[in-house]
């Protein structure tokens, strides 16, 4: 804005330093062995989708690939469970999953496949590579062996009991419960998941990967150099693997589904999965390049490249550790970030393929998305929802009550109803036509309003560099929520009713929905990236081509041209109404009994939370606990979960909101002591700032309790 008074000027480009030639973001390869739901689609995909739409706004060089893993012992376990072949499997999941994506607004430049002939050559030069260099180690071990089915057992091959947790269905390579990695040794009364019956050791050889001779770089590499910039959880898992002392980690295995081991010595051996599957962004790079006419070496040779790998948790280990031994001795580049999401519950517990307890891609699309004309409009629904409780540093859960709010009171009553509002009035006021500004009466609203605008892209913009999507989303529909003040404050329909006593009014009229207007453009770019159907429709109303969502123009004042003649309005979302919900709740509610009658699961609906993963004291002396006293205490307007607290801590009185509200009065909890985390970086929740976390026990049935000493103490006491 210009400091001459009266007088909005557009934004210059923000000149960036330090940015990288090109970008390469991969994102998960998903097992193609059945539906996937949207957990997955959260914790990797959306994620990945936001941030690429941003670098494409942006006019930077980027690559965004992925694929089905279609090797590995999950693909002929489904197929036995079907009564077909591995390859029957991945030809049916493959073409569904990559229409999900689709019709969910995921926008790979490829979506590949591990069984295509260029990565079964990509790998396996990859393993040579290695192998003649001598990089990888032959050791003969035993390995359990199924005597009846004459069979080497590969890890998903075996169950048994869990160490961590005790959960009696874990897997030979992981716990499907708590999370935590394991090796088919460390099972408690292992199974073979063939014949059902206790296997044996029987000698075999393999090729491992020596991760020990590189401890010390990995060391370097992820607790130095990316201890401030990757998560914290990312880091401390990691840190956890190496200080836990790294071992080989074999690349073959005994199998006849896979990708073959190029030597004449491995004869009925495979390409382990973890070993092949994250080779398939590098062949997914390839065919793009072929695809494209271009040259895929300098995204995965070059250093001047940033690669950014976008997965679930449970993914940390092989894309921190295993695969950047891997690329750097293969002499590729190595990650710069890998900004892993923690997990997403639905409905109370954690979602379950085995107990159907889940919402599939799928099933949202059938039931939101194909029964609705425009029904591309409920994928932004979803993706927004989802990205406001995105699971960036701890698990969230999915509700369908917090779908309908987030939809009701966000998307429809804050940005929707600024649109919808701004182009009835212009029709209405300025007819149909972009108004002209008349910069001799610009008022001080008319500024803020603009400054405000250009705020916002400086705040997206760090925000998403920084992949603190939630963050930079709720930055967005905030612009929004002002520009429904701002109109509301200037009341142009009141305005009009003075015109004929005043005809000076109409230049009120016109500068109130010039900038309404041109902030619509705005939020059409800002909110590109996240919705991009909306984004479309936006641009259609307002009869403005694609190349106005490129980055440059955000927080420009002359997107829209006065005088040019505009689109009726329509609306862009609509209502999810109490029976919608009540239904979803009941489908799910549904398959997952008639789940449990036909096949019991062997995990309950309710079960005590597993045991976390091991932590060092040092962890836990990073919590600041002090005793706080409930001050004040009231519901958060339009959030049924949500109390807003006031909290003495002796030194200082904060807010904190809490999800208490369905367990807790306001007026019955004011006095009460409570134990509080009060070094939680600041969080926005329904537009308040919360300052802290409020400790709560859960019983068996799910309801809360306070946590809170036995006699009355001073504020602000330390707890230890």
């Amino acid at each position: 804005m210009s400091t001459e008074t009266g007088k909005i000027d557009t934004v210059a480009n923000t000149e960036k330093t330090n940015t990288p030639t090109r970008y390469l973001i991969t994102a998960a390869l998903p097992y193609a062995n059945g539906l996937k739901h949207i957990g997955h689609l959260a914790g990797a995909y959306l994620p990945a989708d936001i941030y690429v739409r941003y670098l494409r706004a942006q006019k930077r060089d980027v690559v965004f690939v992925c694929g089905s893993d279609e090797h590995g012992t999950a693909i002929p376990i489904q197929a036995m469970k079907e009564g077909t072949t591995a390859r029957a499997i991945i030809d049916k999941y493959h073409p569904i999953i990559k229409q999900n994506f689709d019709d969910l607004g995921i926008s790979f430049d490829i979506y590949h496949r591990t069984s295509e002939p260029i990565h079964h050559e990509t790998t396996q030069e990859f393993f040579t590579y290695l192998n003649d260099r001598n990089e990888l180690e032959v050791i003969d071990s035993e390995q359990y062996y199924d005597e009846e089915t004459k069979t080497f057992l590969a890890d998903r091959f075996i169950k048994g009991t869990c160490p961590n947790c005790g959960f009696e269905n874990a897997f030979g390579d992981q716990c499907e419960k708590c999370g935590t990695s394991l090796s088919p040794d460390m099972l408690i009364n292992p199974v073979s998941t063939l014949s059902g019956k206790a296997p044996i050791k029987k000698p075999t050889k393999h090729w491992y990967l020596p991760l020990n001779k590189h401890e010390e770089w990995l060391r370097e590499w992820i607790l130095e150099q990316h201890k401030s910039d990757w998560r914290p959880t990312v880091v401390g898992q990691c840190k956890s693997w190496i200080d836990g002392g790294l071992q080989p980690r074999a690349v073959t295995r005994d199998l006849d589904w896979g990708i073959k081991v190029p030597l004449p010595d491995a004869e009925g051996k495979v390409l382990y999965v973890w070993f092949d599957a994250p080779i398939g962004y590098i062949s997914a790079t390839k065919q793009w390049a072929i695809d494209n006419n271009k040259d895929w070496k300098p995204y995965w040779y070059n250093e001047d490249t940033k690669l950014v790998h976008f997965i679930g948790k449970d993914n940390i280990v092989f894309h921190c550790i295993i695969f950047p031994v891997m690329l750097k001795l293969h002499g590729n580049i190595v990650p710069a970030n890998v900004p892993a999401n923690e997990f997403m519950n639905l409905e109370g517990d954690k979602m379950s393929t085995s107990r159907n307890w889940k919402l599939d891609m799928q099933d949202y699309i059938d039931d939101f998305i194909k029964k609705e004309n425009g029904g591309s409009q409920m994928a932004d629904v979803l993706r927004y929802y989802l990205n406001t409780i995105s699971p960036e540093t701890k698990d969230s859960e999915f509700t369908w009550k917090g779908f309908q709010d987030a939809n009701n009171s966000e998307l429809v009553s804050i940005f929707g109803n600024f649109v919808n509002r701004t182009f009835v009035l212009m029709h209405k006021l300025c007819g149909g036509k972009v108004p002209v500004l008349h910069t001799d009466i610009v008022d001080d609203a008319d500024k803020k309003i603009v400054e405000d605008i250009q705020q916002t892209k400086a705040k997206v913009e760090g925000l998403l560099e920084q992949y603190k999507f939630r963050e930079a989303l709720f930055e967005v529909i905030d612009l929004a929520r002002k520009g429904n003040k701002y109109m509301q404050d200037k009341e142009p329909w009141i305005v009009a009713k003075k015109l004929a006593e005043n005809p000076d009014a109409q230049k009120s009229i016109d500068n109130t929905l010039h900038i309404c207007l041109q902030l619509c453009g705005n939020l059409g770019i800002f909110i590109n990236p996240f919705l991009p159907f909306t984004a479309k429709k936006m641009l259609h109303m307002m009869k403005l081509v694609d190349k106005v969502l490129e980055w440059s123009n955000a927080g420009s004042m002359k997107l829209l041209s006065v005088g040019y003649t505009l689109r009726a309005p329509e609306l862009l979302f609509r209502k999810i109404e109490d029976d919608e919900v009540k239904a979803q709740i009941t489908k799910l509610q549904e398959a997952s009994k008639q789940k449990a009658t036909a096949a019991p699961a062997t995990e309950p609906v309710k079960e005590t939370a597993p045991v976390k993963s091991e932590i060092v004291y040092d962890d836990f002396a990073k919590l600041d606990l002090r005793v706080g006293k409930i001050v004040t205490a009231e519901k958060v307007e339009k959030a049924d979960k949500l109390l807003k607290l006031s909290v003495d801590l002796g030194f200082e009185t904060r807010t904190i909101v809490s999800g208490i509200a369905m367990h807790f009065k306001p007026e019955d909890i004011v006095g009460k002591q409570v134990v509080v985390v009060i070094n939680l970086a600041p969080r926005k929740m329904r537009g308040i700032e919360s300052n802290g976390m409020i400790l709560m026990a859960e019983d068996a049935s799910g309801k809360l309790h306070f946590v809170n000493p036995e006699e009355q103490i001073n504020a602000g006491a330390g707890v230890s």
